[in-house]
């Protein structure tokens, strides 16, 4: 009798000892970021490699790496002239139309080789403003928006959502300006 106890105590001493320690669920998996949050916010002028840091990385990347764009229409963007093409993208990074059109934007540029220097980026708050001088006169209402500009001069947006897709939008206002 006292072995089957000697016996049950060592196996049930052998299983604890093996199974894995209770881990408080907060640790156990990752906090959801509340991007309504103002902390999360980035406003005013930004570098693009502030997507690449937390909390922004996650939908970033995720966004990045999954968008699929039009091949025969970025083929024909590459054969684009856009050495005049500057952009400025307004966005929200506390608005999920931003979060989700943004990396996806960024994935099209990376295709077709487009300078980053060549886009600016500038964050607002969820009341669409910006602490930047002339921030008015761009007139956003809903974000994101693309502005397209060659030499200097608006060609064109993409606010919020794409007409047909970002790369065919795209097209339309560059070719629309030859």
């Amino acid at each position: 009798m006292i072995r089957k106890y000697t016996l049950i105590l060592s196996l049930l001493l052998l299983y604890s000892a093996c199974a894995r320690p209770q881990v408080p669920a907060a640790t156990e998996k990752k906090d959801k970021v509340s991007f309504s949050a103002p902390e999360t916010w980035i406003l005013g002028y930004f570098r693009p490699d502030r997507f690449t840091r937390s909390p922004h990385s996650e939908w970033y990347y995720e966004g990045f790496d999954n968008y699929r764009y039009n091949e025969e229409t970025v083929s024909r963007l590459l054969n684009t002239d856009m050495k005049d093409l500057t952009v400025k993208i307004v966005m929200g990074s506390w608005c999920p139309d931003s979060r989700r059109e943004v990396p996806r934007f960024m994935r099209i540029m990376t295709a077709i080789n487009f300078p980053v220097e060549k886009i600016e980026f500038l964050g607002v708050d969820n009341k669409k403003f910006s602490p930047v001088t002339g921030y008015e006169e761009l007139g956003i209402e809903r974000v994101p928006t693309f502005i397209f500009y060659i030499k200097n001069v608006e060609a064109g947006r993409i606010i919020e959502n794409p007409s047909t897709s970002l790369e065919q939008d795209m097209l339309n206002i560059l070719e629309r300006k030859k």
